[in-house]
């Protein structure tokens, strides 16, 4: 009994021996393949694609699949950091990333039933390159056709995209699925009432931050939804303002000129009677008094 108990742990061990070793094989062969980098333009190239890596990981798929998603997670991450400009997650539109579309195709390539870089695609890809976006959502729901979590993901494609038609039959189809939350059916419908409205802008942040696993996602859900609070908040003082200059036909010279109708408008102002923005920054007075905008410290996205 001992030696066969022997014997199945060092097969075992065996096991992950081989596959530790085709995972540092890969990486060995990906790097190795990795072209030079131009002082001017970084010229960046997936080395294997998905349907070679899958003939050579010797079964070994879903440790690649993992592989190439912590690369894809790496390599926004270092674009990110390296950039002067502040960077949100669904806006990589500025940045280099024509290698995320083929990192996370081979993923869910090797992996077809591993989530996370669905919904990756699904939040990113779609400020650099919708169809690509698209293209990988409708390849899960392939081969993932029960999951409606899937069709949340291509109906907020379609959404971001302006596509509310296209986005409410997203919905639909998920809704219609065993185990769909009754909101994607009223997403269905109010993709056709009101798309393009902050409400369903709030909807789909708020059911983003409550589901998603992914840490990165779920921060950029909060701050979107900081954003449509402090829109909200600046078009009411942006009305408190216009009454004022109406009124006394001049624009404020300061807040504390209008800190009472602030008040009433149910604002949470500082000492100076500067409204706060949700993150508790003041909101700056600009155009002598006529406008409103955000402090540059406040960590509410500008864009």
């Amino acid at each position: 009994m001992m030696n066969e108990w022997t014997a199945q742990k060092g097969q075992l061990l065996f096991v992950v021996f081989v596959g530790l070793s085709t995972v540092v094989g890969l990486s060995r062969l990906m790097d190795s393949r990795r072209p030079a980098i131009d002082a001017q333009i970084e010229e960046e190239q997936l080395y294997v694609n998905g349907q070679t890596v899958k003939r050579i990981s010797l079964g070994f798929n879903g440790l690649a699949a993992d592989w190439y998603w912590m690369r894809s997670l790496q390599y926004v991450g270092r674009k990110i950091l390296n950039s002067p400009r502040d960077i949100q997650l669904d806006d990589l539109g500025p940045l280099n990333v024509k290698l995320l579309a083929p990192l996370l195709d081979t993923a869910t390539t090797l992996d077809p039933e591993f989530m996370e870089p669905y919904e990756y695609a699904a939040v990113v890809l779609p400020g650099v390159n919708v169809e690509d976006a698209i293209r990988i959502a409708r390849k899960g729901i392939a081969a993932n056709p029960s999951s409606w979590r899937l069709y949340q993901h291509l109906g907020y494609i379609y959404w971001q995209h302006k596509d509310f038609k296209a986005a409410s039959e997203a919905y639909g189809q998920g809704a219609a699925l065993s185990g769909a939350p009754h909101w994607m059916e009223a997403m269905k419908a109010q993709m056709l009432v009101e798309g393009g409205s902050r409400s369903t802008a709030r909807q789909i942040y708020q059911r983003m931050y409550q589901e998603t696993d992914d840490p990165d996602v779920r921060e950029m859900a909060r701050k979107r939804l900081l954003q449509i609070q402090s829109f909200e908040d600046r078009d009411m003082i942006r009305r408190i303002l216009g009454e004022y200059a109406g009124h006394e036909q001049r624009c404020a010279s300061s807040w504390k000129d209008v800190s009472n109708a602030l008040r009433r408008a149910g604002l949470s102002l500082d000492a100076s009677g500067a409204p706060l923005d949700p993150t508790n920054a003041p909101y700056r007075m600009v155009k002598t008094g006529c406008d409103v905008d955000l402090d540059l410290r406040s960590e509410v996205p500008q864009k």
